[in-house]
């Protein structure tokens, strides 16, 4: 059992420190540190940690734990790193009613993006709702749909995009 728990201190190490994008590749970073271990076994460990997959900035898929205390996370957190429009939200589109706004992603990217809107701790942004294409996001009462764009452009590349309608600018 000794061992188990010294394994499972390395992934956790190896997950918040490096984007690690499959079961392939720990496997492989664990014998590095002399672990070897069978995919089913890592395979329990990755479940009993409770760790996710979620898409990247470069569009291929990293794990990370519940609560993560990662570098990015606890970037984004502080508000010390802003999404640009060099990153790769699969953003598609945004419409805004009243306090809400509605985010279109490409298939498979709202998970994340929700994700790094939610650990942002804005105060504008109640919370975010993430199905596989679309966020729900909710903002604080009494905002303008500038306000409310503004807050948003931290994480989405709204530059060519005008108010409201959101249709690309010629």
């Amino acid at each position: 059992m000794k061992n188990r728990r010294k394994r499972v201190e390395v992934i956790v190490d190896i997950i918040k420190n490096h984007c690690v994008s499959s079961q392939e590749e720990l496997s492989r970073m664990l014998s590095e540190k002399g672990f070897n271990v069978t995919q089913a076994t890592l395979s329990r460990d990755l479940k009993m940690l409770h760790t996710t997959k979620v898409p990247t900035d470069r569009g291929t898929y990293m794990y990370v734990l519940p609560d993560s205390n990662s570098l990015k996370d606890k970037l984004l957190a502080a508000g010390q790193i802003e999404m640009n429009a060099n990153y790769q939200s699969g953003f598609v589109s945004l419409a805004i009613s009243g306090n809400m706004a509605v985010i279109k992603t490409r298939n498979g990217y709202a998970p994340g993006l929700a994700y790094d809107i939610d650990i942002s701790n804005s105060k504008d942004i109640l919370g975010t709702i993430p199905g596989s294409n679309t966020i729900f996001a909710v903002m604080r009462e009494g905002m303008t749909h500038d306000e409310i764009r503004e807050s948003l452009s931290r994480f989405l590349p709204l530059d060519g995009y005008i108010e409201y309608g959101m249709t690309p600018r010629n």
